[in-house]
């Protein structure tokens, strides 16, 4: 009986002090109840998972539901193309013209608005943003873009603002999770549409950001607290947005044979090392390339070896977060053998990129809890 009570006693003490946080484990946990409001703390330890246009692999793009599923399916970052409506309202909406993703095609009321305007270069003709007001646009049902995924929930949900999608990541209750607004087609924008005061596409955008609150230098305790990147195609609007806010900035980089909607440059003109400089020099923390102009494919769908561009940018001090990663068949390379997961191990094992832009971030938060578990969970 003694034998058995001491036991019990050794038992009871050895349960103690596995379940008792050492002091420096609870000091670190009160700092992080503090610093989050109650929230954990975005994670900065791994690439970052970004999700382009919400979880849009299974829901209709930039919608509130495929913002939601991105949240629940673990993403660090929302992120969303802000236009304007004809009225100086800010949506979530990648295209200019609403003919892909919306059903403005069963709207017979709106028969009359198609318009042909010249974007970058090129007429494009069909149902533009500017001209329609932000209720009329409530209207329309979105839709799924690509015919090969889920159907099923086209015209369930609507067009939402700017402030709706930050109100949908500043609502989460157990974590941060990040906003990855773009300032798109700001020359376009600015030609169409007029604002009071003379404010540009760039005062509206910065305006909306700091109406909530959001502001800081990359990894300051503001911006820890609302963790932001915005980014731009046009390195104008994100010079200046830089005299606006001191937020970071990512440069997007297109196809680099296409010339920028704001200079006489193509993108391969303003990859140097001196844009480089140029760029660093007014608050541009990373380039958000497209993921062909690194690994190059070839007329049979084999990508090639790496251009040196993620070398260069990171010998610049910029992160490299290209897009776009596609779990379907046809925007796999064959060297990934149809398998997304491989894709993943050479983006983040091989080339080291410092983030990703996924249509399907489930999936890639999938492969990161496997191949680079948080340190803290």
């Amino acid at each position: 009986m003694a034998s058995s009570t001491s036991g019990c006693i050794i038992i009871a003490l050895l349960v103690l002090f596995l379940t008792t946080p050492a002091p420096g484990a609870a000091r670190h946990h009160e700092r992080v109840l503090k610093h989050s409001s109650g929230k954990k703390p975005l994670q900065t330890e791994r690439p970052y998972n970004i999700a382009h246009r919400g979880a849009n692999g299974e829901l209709p793009e930039e919608t509130h539901a495929a913002y939601e599923r991105a949240v629940v399916e673990g993403t660090d970052f929302l992120e969303t193309d802000i236009i304007s409506t004809k009225d100086g309202k800010l949506i979530c909406f990648h295209d200019l013209i609403l003919d892909a993703t919306t059903d403005i095609a069963n709207h017979t009321e709106f028969k009359d608005r198609v318009r042909t305007y010249e974007v970058q270069g090129a007429n494009v003709t069909g149902f533009f943003t500017v001209d329609f007001t932000l209720a009329e646009i409530l209207t329309l049902g979105a839709v799924q873009r690509w015919p090969f995924r889920d159907q099923s929930y086209n015209g369930k949900y609507k067009v939402i603002t700017f402030e709706e999608y930050i109100e949908i990541a500043l609502s989460t209750t157990d974590r941060i999770v990040g906003i990855y607004p773009e300032i798109k087609n700001p020359v376009f924008i600015n030609q169409h549409v007029k604002w009071p005061g003379g404010k540009t596409h760039e005062n509206i955008f910065v305006e909306t950001l700091q109406k909530y609150g959001y502001g800081g230098k990359y990894l300051s305790e503001a911006w820890k607290q609302k963790p932001l990147f915005i980014q731009s195609f046009a390195p104008t609007a994100l010079a200046k947005a830089a005299t606006l806010i001191d937020s970071p900035l990512i440069f997007l980089i297109d196809d680099f044979s296409v010339p920028t909607q704001d200079t006489n440059l193509t993108f391969y003109q303003i990859t140097t090392n001196q844009y480089f400089d140029y760029l660093v020099s007014f608050g541009v923390v990373g380039i958000g390339p497209w993921k062909d102009n690194i690994a190059i494919p070839n007329a049979e769908n084999y990508a090639a070896p790496p251009t040196h561009l993620i070398r260069r940018a990171h010998d610049h001090g910029l992160q490299v977060h290209p897009y776009t990663f596609r779990n379907e068949n046809q925007f796999l390379h064959f060297n990934f053998h149809q398998d997304p997961y491989q894709e993943y191990i050479y983006w983040l094992a091989d080339l080291k990129v410092d983030g990703l832009f996924t249509d399907f971030c489930g999936s890639l938060k999938l492969y990161q809890d496997w191949a680079m578990p948080l340190k803290m969970q």
